[in-house]
Formats: structure tokens, C-alpha cells, sequence
């Protein structure tokens, strides 16, 4: 029975449990590092949620990085609506692939030929079986704390050494699959060319978070991803960038444009579906001709260049090139960083906020986080006590320590104002 006090999202909550694993469909969603019972979204509109109980929230998640002009944004639902008249899926090629393709090569150099996909998790995985295919090597290298999604040889972080190979992060990873991922510290180039000088006739290929955004957010020391590109070119092993978080979020070529880098391949998503189900690979094009049904590599996807989404991706491109947000977006991320780092000065607290454009993160440290275990060295009680007391007083922030928090185009000046002294208030409550 539930009992007549209990929230709307109290409700949801037991009725999902009963039939969802966790009451959830993804598992940060059930507050487990922070605590509590997660709320339920009811609608979402501009910077805000409404929950089911008729709450609004300043959403600093925004759907984990989608959502950058906001929700349910008019230009972007226009689209959806008018794309909607024509039909749901097809089946067959569709003139917003295209456009699509046309889109991301004008948006990111280095992608020559690009093939869609529904998820960053399919693009990551895509991109890993067309290294390994071009190449004709097995091995792959991945940097503890970066997250490609839930791909079996992705799904592993670093051991007791540098070199040390994978071991599965969840249950159902044969050892044997993880053991051909090779996991080193993120900006450890001694790391990095040990790695290749005793691996390096067996790497395909280096996938890299380039700016690391799953467990906080962590930037690359100088050099370090321009070291990465020569190694990888040296070696004959093909450099991939996971964009998934960061492509079209922080300029409109992502990593690679701030950082002056061509990788081989890039794996999208997020910001290109528009807040709808999609992700895309690409990369230079003798690689990309691998794929089948030009090349031996097969990859496919019934739903893969879906209309809807595309269109509402589209749409979100076009917003981008009419009204270039990276400039604004960069000066919100800064006032909030600077707010952060003021209270907790005034407190006398260690905080760490890292932050590049619309992305930023807490660490509860006394020094910088530069690596995966920096990051779980900080201190996570902190963070828990900030989340629990912002969201008290209408502020949502990702519920994890190991996040990334997002502003989106939506956000306005008196929202940033509003959730700074909700912020602050927090560090202070400390």
C-alpha cells in the first residue's frame, strides 16, 4: 500500500522498484552516492525542471549534457513536429542523414566520413571494433576514470600499476575480454610511453575522454594530449576521441578545435540529438571505409538515422551557427567557478572547481585533481552534504561526486545569481 503522505516521486519511486531494477533506467539516477529517494520529472522547460510534485529546479545536469540551449527549447520542438508529419522511422536512407553528415564534417575538421548510430555507447564500440578491423591489432588503451559507456572492453579501470591490464568493472565481463584493454593514469605521459614501448606493435588504437568528464571533470595537463597524438601516429595505433560530452559543447568542434588535434576517428551524441536517443562515429575517411557494406568491419542499427532525432539534432546544430553560445556559456561557467571557490575561501574549506565553457565540477581537495585517483582522494561526504542542501532550496546538481555539472543557453543571468548564493549558502553550511 502507499501511504497518503508520500511524495508523487515516494509514489513512482515503489511502483518502479517493483518492476525496474533499482526503480531506475540508468543507475546514477537512484541517488545511491549521494543518498535519498530521487525525485521524478514531470516536465522540464528552459534551465528548470518540474518535478512530479510540482517543484522547480535549476538544472545544472541538463540530461547529462544534451540539453545545451535548454529543454524543450521552441526551434528544437518545431522541428521534431515537423518532422513528426512524415513518420516515425523508415527503414531506409533519409534525407536528414545527409544533412546530418554535411553538418558534423562543416563542424569538425577531422571527420571526413561520419556514419549515425542511437548511442554514444554505440559509437564508442564502433569506433573500437573499426580500430581493431583497420589495424588488425587487438589491443585497445583507456585511461582509468574516463567512461565510454557500458562496452565490455571499455568497462574497466586501472589496476595496482600503470601498465597493469584491465580488470572488468562489472559482473559478465569475461577476463579474458578485459584483459585486451590496457588502462594507464590520465596525464602520465611517462605512463603512456612505457605502455607503447612495450605494447605498441599490438595497440589499434587509444580512446580517451579528451577532457575526462565521468568521474568530475579533469583537464590535460600541457602537451599531454599532443603528446598522445604523436605516440599514436608513431606507433600506427589510431588516436579516438570520445566527444560524446564534450563535441558541440565546448566549441563547435569540440576538444580537437580547442586543443588544435586530429584524431582518427571521433565518437558523438548528446548535443546532435537535440535531447533525443542518438550518436554518430567518424573519422578519416580510409578509415572509415572500412565499415561494411563498403569494407569488412559490420556495424548496423534499425533506428540508426532516425528522423525525429536528427531533426531535433539538426536543430540544435542551426542554433549553434545562428547564435554562437561558446562566449556566454564561458562566462557563466567562470562566475560560477569564481562563486564556489569565494565561499569556500571564506569558509577556510579545500575546493577544487575545475571548468572549461559550460562544464564544471566539485573536488573537495587541497590540490589540484589531475587523475582518477586524484578524484576519489577528494572528499565525498562534502559534495553529498552540497547536493542534499542545494536541491533543498531548488538547485539540482548531478547526484555524484564523480560528476559533471552543465549550463545550458537557458540559463540567464538572475538563474546563475540565484543558484550561486544557493551554492554558496551550501559551501558555507559546511
Amino acid at each position: 500500500m502507499l501511504a497518503e503522505n508520500q511524495s508523487q516521486s515516494d509514489k513512482l519511486m515503489q511502483r518502479a522498484k517493483a518492476l525496474i531494477p533499482g526503480g531506475v533506467n540508468s543507475p546514477v539516477r537512484a541517488f545511491r552516492s549521494v543518498g535519498g529517494t530521487p525525485f521524478f520529472t514531470r516536465s522540464a522547460q528552459g534551465a528548470r525542471l518540474t518535478t512530479a510534485d510540482g517543484d522547480s529546479l535549476i538544472d545544472f545536469v541538463c540530461t547529462w549534457g544534451p540539453a545545451l540551449h535548454g529543454h524543450n527549447h521552441p526551434v528544437i520542438r518545431s522541428a521534431i513536429a515537423d518532422a513528426l508529419q512524415h513518420g516515425t522511422s523508415f527503414g531506409t536512407p533519409n534525407p536528414y542523414e545527409v544533412e546530418m553528415a554535411e553538418a558534423i564534417a562543416r563542424f569538425v575538421p577531422s571527420i571526413q566520413k561520419v556514419r549515425m548510430c542511437n548511442s554514444g555507447t554505440e559509437a564508442t564500440m564502433s569506433c573500437i571494433r573499426l580500430a581493431r578491423g583497420f589495424t588488425g591489432r587487438s589491443k585497445i588503451v583507456k585511461f582509468a576514470g574516463c567512461y565510454h559507456g557500458h562496452v565490455d572492453s571499455l568497462l574497466v579501470k586501472a589496476g595496482s600499476g600503470a601498465l597493469t591490464h584491465g580488470h572488468p568493472d562489472s559482473a559478465g565481463i569475461p577476463p579474458a575480454i578485459a584483459a585486451e584493454t590496457l588502462v594507464l593514469p590520465y596525464n602520465d605521459i611517462g605512463a603512456l610511453e612505457q605502455c607503447f614501448a612495450a605494447h605498441g606493435e599490438t595497440i589499434a588504437g587509444v580512446i580517451v575522454e579528451s577532457y575526462p568528464a565521468n568521474c568530475g571533470l579533469i583537464l590535460p595537463l600541457p602537451g599531454y594530449l599532443q603528446r598522445l597524438r604523436q605516440i599514436c601516429s608513431g606507433h600506427g595505433a589510431l588516436l579516438i576521441f570520445d566527444e560524446v560530452m564534450t563535441g558541440f559543447r565546448l566549441a563547435r568542434g569540440g576538444v580537437q578545435e580547442l586543443e588544435h588535434l586530429k584524431p582518427d576517428l571521433t565518437a558523438l551524441g548528446k548535443v546532435i540529438g537535440g535531447g533525443l536517443p542518438v550518436g554518430a562515429f567518424g573519422g578519416r575517411a580510409d578509415v572509415m571505409d572500412y565499415l561494411a557494406p563498403e569494407g569488412p568491419v559490420y556495424q548496423a542499427g534499425t533506428l540508426s538515422g532516425n528522423p525525429l532525432a536528427l531533426s531535433a539534432g539538426l536543430a540544435a546544430l542551426q542554433l549553434i551557427e545562428s547564435h554562437d553560445p561558446y562566449g556566454r556559456l564561458q562566462k557563466m561557467g567562470q562566475a560560477v567557478a569564481a562563486a564556489l571557490r569565494e565561499a569556500a575561501n571564506e569558509k577556510g574549506i579545500a575546493l577544487q572547481v575545475p571548468q572549461t565553457g559550460s562544464m564544471f565540477a566539485f573536488f573537495f581537495s587541497s590540490s589540484p585533481v589531475t587523475n582518477y585517483d586524484r578524484a576519489l582522494a577528494s572528499d565525498a561526504s562534502l559534495f553529498r552534504k552540497v547536493f542534499h542542501f542545494a536541491l533543498k532550496r531548488g538547485v539540482y546538481l548531478p547526484p555524484s561526486a564523480y560528476e559533471t555539472c552543465f549550463i545550458s543557453t537557458a540559463h540567464d543571468q538572475p538563474t546563475i545569481d540565484q543558484a550561486c548564493e544557493v551554492l554558496s549558502d551550501a559551501i558555507r553550511s559546511l
